[in-house]
C-alpha cells in the first residue's frame, strides 16, 4: 500500500514544530528583555506636567532645598509633592502675571490640587520608605539624579530589583553626611571609604537583602 504522505513530509513537520517552539521562547524571551528596557521603565522620557516647574531655576539657580518641596522626606515613607499653598508663598509675589502659572493660580482659588504626573513608580509590591534611606545617609541624586540640571524631572535611575540589591548589598559606598544629603554636587572624600565606613557605624547601616525589607 502506497504511503499517505511523501517521505518529506515528516521533514517538513519536525521544522513546523521547531518553528512554532522557536517562535514561542523568542516571544517569552522578547518579553522577558521588554520590560527590562528603560523605555519600558519611562527612564529618561520626562512625563509632561501640567505647570512647567523648572529644577534648574529653582534647586540649581535658587538653592532652593528639596526638603523645601518635599517636606516629608525625612518623616515618612512618600517624599510628598508641594502644595498649591506653597507654591503661592512665592508666586503671590513674584510673577504674578505669568501665563506659566495659571495652572497654580487656578488650583489656589478653586481650591483643586494641582494634577501633577507621577515621575516616579514602583510597582504596588514594593514598599519604599524615603525616610529611612535620607536619615541613614542616601542622598537625593543617589536615586534621582541631578535634579538641578534638569529641567523637566526624569527617572534617571532603573529602580529595578537589581538596581536596589546592589546597593542593599553595599551599602556603604554610597553613604554621605546628613548635611550633604540634599546637595547635588557632594563626592565621596578619597580616603578610601574610610569615612563612609565609619558613618555606616554611626547610622547603623545594615545590608537588608531578606524579602520582607522591601516586599510587605
Amino acid at each position: 500500500m502506497a504511503a499517505l504522505f511523501p517521505p518529506w513530509s515528516n521533514t517538513l513537520l519536525r521544522l513546523g514544530v521547531g518553528a512554532i517552539g522557536a517562535t514561542v521562547v523568542a516571544l517569552v524571551a522578547g518579553l522577558f528583555i521588554f520590560v527590562r528596557t528603560p523605555s519600558r521603565r519611562g527612564q529618561n522620557e520626562p512625563p509632561d506636567q501640567p505647570v512647567q516647574f523648572d529644577h534648574r531655576h529653582h534647586n540649581g539657580d535658587d538653592g532652593i532645598d528639596c526638603r523645601y518641596c518635599h517636606a516629608s522626606v525625612e518623616t515618612q515613607a512618600s517624599a510628598g509633592i508641594p502644595s498649591t499653598e506653597l507654591c503661592m508663598g512665592c508666586h503671590n509675589q513674584i510673577w504674578t502675571q505669568s501665563p506659566m502659572l495659571e495652572v497654580v493660580r487656578r488650583s489656589w482659588f478653586s481650591g483643586a490640587p494641582i494634577p501633577w504626573n507621577r515621575v516616579h513608580a514602583l510597582p504596588g509590591h514594593v514598599y519604599f520608605d524615603h525616610s529611612i534611606h535620607v536619615t541613614r545617609g542616601i542622598g537625593c541624586s543617589s536615586c534621582h539624579g541631578r535634579v538641578d540640571q534638569m529641567a523637566a524631572v526624569s527617572q534617571v535611575a532603573s529602580l529595578t530589583m537589581g538596581f536596589c540589591l546592589d546597593c542593599h548589598r553595599n551599602p556603604e559606598p554610597a553613604l554621605r553626611p546628613v548635611e550633604a544629603i540634599t546637595s547635588m554636587t557632594w563626592t565621596p572624600p578619597a580616603d578610601g571609604g574610610a569615612s563612609q565606613r565609619e558613618l555606616a557605624r554611626a547610622y547603623g547601616t545594615r545590608s537588608i537583602t531578606y524579602c520582607s525589607g522591601c516586599h510587605r
